[in-house]
């Protein structure tokens, strides 16, 4: 049997390795804390035991002949009892809700930690709110029946094997009559939770999608309310929300449904326990304390059976978001790593792409990509980089051209090993980027890319991200060659001013320039900058062009861009088309080569082709 196949609450177990010693403690204390509490009806028999019988009573058989002493010590025995009790009671509580918190706290760690250590493509596959719902509110909802339907669980278990001793030991005659509803309740119980599974597997998946759909709306505030959309996003929402809510009463439906069938059963055992022990009392066969005992403790012991529901409830709760969890942390990556150690301080930049292929393919979580559709037809994923051969000597600067789609930005993120190629190698300075560790790897390399993702915290946090322990005088050094400090300076706070969620107080300009300074500051052995100036003016444009002119000294730099002009001073200039390289060589040279590609786009950047055609 794989894991993925184990029942959540075995994986669960396992999970726990750790705590298992604390969860032992802990069941302890729940079952010492009830055995204590079931032991007042004990004492109300032996009361009324001692009232009726008097010098007859039981603690007279055992040598205590006096009633006021008999009285006094079923006092001390009460006190005694109802401390236990509380202890206990403090004890449990204070273990599983502390265990929970442990298991809550590592869980979600663990499953944070699996999540971003995932493919790129991964999370092109899955939405953000999804991926909310399993580490926040699964996680949330397990720490929820840690705290307390594991106690209940055990404290219900305690209560039936303890009566059902007391039961034989008292009246073994008429002690069946309690136990027979039990088997119906627990066929019963299990009845429910059969059917209850699936439709809370369902409700905590729309739960995902619901998630999903707010935080893709929140993200995207600015497109709604510059489309005035904000009735069509209420209708979306509301559908999800509505969906959302029919899933749960169709759960609700069934486990409130529970409580009042189990009352019933109930109540047959302890209609059967009232009229057969009265009848004995009245026959002399038991005593009147006897009687007590088994009236109160059918109530105890069948009455916390209807508490049943609403712990399968939130077991079955619990249990569909575990599984979502361990589903979540058995999902693998695809990009592995390497064991080569290779320090980024040795790394000298070369980089050659050898016949490198990529086709890409939605992730997989078991580990292959399908070949054929639903229908059995060939499912064809389509070919970005196409035989793709180049070389960039260490320390040059070489750009990357081309249309939109050519796969440029596609080549960064294979050199990142974000993805793997398809074919053929990556070499870093004569190293296979596979045979890499992955951390060496990217540490080698500062990326600044077009979509740039700033945190929300300070200037000065963002810039040193990644660097973080980087002084100030470094930051602000970052901040000057990237053309960023004298605007930095200019915000309210200068470095210590907050930038918003992804950087939203902050223009498109303003946020490229901390990105650039964020890499300039990791100062790694190859930059790569996927159109950093795109979205600033050319004024700024021109400032970043002389920042970049310093920066590449020494090291290995990539620029993607579509803005021609950025890269006419670059020592190779590669130009692609569908994936495939077509053109390379300086500047000079491809304006050159007539009827080429790069003097083609160049023409047309330029108005070169205008002003000839007029």
């Amino acid at each position: 049997m794989t894991q993925k196949q184990q029942n959540p609450l075995v994986r669960l177990w396992q999970y726990t390795s750790n705590y298992h010693r604390t969860i032992g403690v802990a069941s302890l204390y729940s079952i010492l804390n009830k055995i204590f509490d079931l032991a007042p009806p004990l004492l109300i028999g032996m009361a009324v035991d001692v009232v009726v019988e008097q010098e007859n009573s039981l603690l007279a058989d055992w040598g205590v002949t006096s009633v006021m002493t008999q009285l006094l010590i079923l006092a001390v025995l009460t006190a005694v009892i109802w401390a236990g009790e509380s202890l206990f009671q403090y004890l449990y509580a204070l273990h599983w809700r502390n265990l929970a918190q442990n298991i809550e706290h590592d869980i979600r760690l663990d499953a944070y930690d699996h999540t971003q250590r995932l493919d790129m493509a991964f999370f092109e596959e899955r939405s953000s709110g999804g991926l909310m719902a399993v580490l926040n509110d699964d996680v949330n909802q397990l720490e929820r029946f840690l705290d307390v339907g594991a106690n209940e669980i055990l404290q219900l278990l305690t209560t039936i094997i303890v009566i059902g001793a007391i039961f034989i030991a008292i009246a073994p005659e008429i002690a069946w009559m309690t136990i027979l509803p039990m088997p119906i309740i627990i066929w019963g119980s299990l009845r429910f939770q059969k059917k209850l599974e699936p439709r809370y597997a369902r409700m905590r998946e729309q739960v995902g999608i619901l998630n999903s759909q707010l935080s893709n709306n929140l993200g995207g505030i600015a497109t709604i309310k510059s489309f005035t959309a904000e009735a069509h996003e209420l209708a979306r929402v509301g559908v999800e929300s509505n969906e959302y809510r029919t899933r749960n009463r169709e759960a609700i439906a069934l486990s409130a449904a529970f409580v009042p069938l189990i009352r019933m059963v109930i109540m047959v055992g302890f209609i059967a326990i009232l009229v057969a022990g009265g009848r004995m009392v009245i026959m002399n066969t038991l005593e009147v304390g006897a009687y007590s005992v088994l009236i109160f403790m059918t109530q105890r012991l069948l009455w916390p059976l209807t508490r049943l529901g609403e712990t399968l409830d939130l077991y079955q709760r619990a249990m569909a978001s575990t599984s979502r969890i361990m589903e979540l942390l058995d999902t693998e990556s695809h990009v592995n790593s390497g064991d080569e150690h290779l320090p980024a301080a040795e790394v000298k930049g070369e980089i050659v792409l050898e016949d490198v292929m990529f086709t890409y393919a939605p992730f997989a979580e078991n580990g292959h990509y399908d070949k054929l559709s639903a229908s059995g037809s060939p499912i064809s994923y389509p070919t970005i980089i196409n035989d793709l051969s180049l070389r960039i000597a260490a320390g040059q600067t070489a750009a990357i051209v081309g249309s939109t789609g050519a796969g440029k930005t596609t080549l960064m993120k294979l050199l990142l090993r974000f993805y793997d190629i398809t074919e053929g190698h990556i070499r870093l300075d004569g190293h296979n980027l596979r045979d890499l560790q992955i951390d060496d790897l990217r540490q080698a390399i500062g990326f600044v890319s077009q979509d740039v993702f700033l945190f929300h915290g300070t200037v000065q946090e963002n810039i040193a991200y990644g660097t973080f322990a980087a002084p100030m005088a470094q930051i602000i050094a970052a901040a000057k060659l990237a053309e960023a400090h004298e605007f930095i300076m200019a915000l309210p706070h200068g470095y210590d001013t907050i930038v918003g969620e992804r950087g939203q107080k902050l223009s498109g300009g303003q946020r490229q320039r901390i990105s650039l300074a964020r890499a300039i500051l990791k100062d790694p052995p190859v930059l790569v900058l996927d159109e950093a100036t795109s979205s600033v003016d050319n004024e700024t444009e021109a400032a970043i062009q002389r920042s970049l002119e310093r920066i590449a000294v020494g090291r290995t730099t990539i620029i993607i861009a579509h803005r021609l002009s950025t890269v006419r001073n670059a020592d190779v200039i590669f130009v692609l088309e569908n994936g495939k390289l077509k053109e390379n060589g300086r500047h000079e040279e491809l304006v050159a080569q007539e009827g080429g590609i790069y003097a083609g786009l160049w023409q047309v950047q330029t108005g070169a082709a205008a002003h000839h055609a007029l």
